[in-house]
């Protein structure tokens, strides 16, 4: 699967959702997302403990809602009736916990693509791959553009291409490992998700020339977007919705 042509996605992806614009993760942020050009957005998908797929960066519910403790230990009815905005601001207070069913629905009506991080709760890495895997190929059946499936997790992304082998699969990495070719080749990825800091123009190059597209996270300096754009990054992320627009 580490074929170039194999790369539907915009430039330009909007973190969380809607950036620093509002509540991340969350059905909210995404129409932020939409409002400022962004065709494609990435978020955070767990399991709750009833293995409804949700949208939540954290292991723990403390900082981006009012609730406390682990996310995983609660059900999705439970998980439901959280505030998740009123952290940010209390122009989102009331707004809830989003469904990863909700957002796919959101998203694939609008034309958005979507780039679907695995974020296992500690412990439960290869069933999350694999459920969130299987409902991403029924969630998007039939979808023009497919989810891009990313995680940290080895063990996640490996569970997602063994269940869904077809969805395109991109490893994220907090620093470059010296053995990224055989890495993706091994869970048969289209893309590396890299830390901005770490990208170079060679290792662009070599990216490329490896048969791979490459992502930076999270780009919130226009200039440094600009730069990367102009050595051929494949893609950034960002928080900075207004100030590095996609349509600039």
């Amino acid at each position: 699967m580490s074929t170039s042509q194999n790369w539907p996605y915009p430039t330009h992806i909007a973190h969380r959702g809607g950036g620093r614009l509002a509540p991340e993760n969350t059905l909210a942020a995404m129409r932020v997302g939409r409002d400022h050009g962004f065709r494609m957005v990435e978020f955070d998908v767990k399991l709750s403990r009833d293995d409804i797929a949700f949208l939540l960066h954290d292991d723990d519910l403390d900082r981006t809602t009012d609730g406390k403790g682990l996310a995983g230990d609660r059900s999705f009815t439970e998980l439901a009736l959280l505030d998740a905005g009123g952290w940010h601001s209390p122009a989102y207070v009331g707004e809830p916990v989003a469904s990863f069913q909700a957002v796919a629905q959101y998203a694939i009506a609008n034309q958005i693509a979507c780039n679907v991080e695995i974020k296992p709760t500690t412990g439960r890495e290869a069933e999350t791959g694999t459920a969130i895997a299987l409902a991403a190929r029924n969630l998007w059946q039939g979808a023009t553009v497919p989810p891009l499936l990313s995680s940290f997790s080895e063990e996640s992304l490996a569970a997602a291409q063994a269940a869904a082998p077809e969805l395109p699969r991109a490893l994220l990495v907090e620093e470059i490992p010296a053995d990224w070719r055989e890495k993706l080749a091994k869970y048969e990825c289209v893309a590396l998700n890299i830390n901005q800091r770490d990208a170079t123009q060679a290792l662009i190059n070599d990216v490329h020339a490896a048969g791979y597209r490459i992502a930076a996270w999270t780009v919130n300096d226009p200039e440094r977007a600009a730069l990367l754009l102009s050595w051929g990054m494949d893609a950034i992320f960002t928080d900075e919705l207004a100030r590095i627009s996609p349509t600039a």
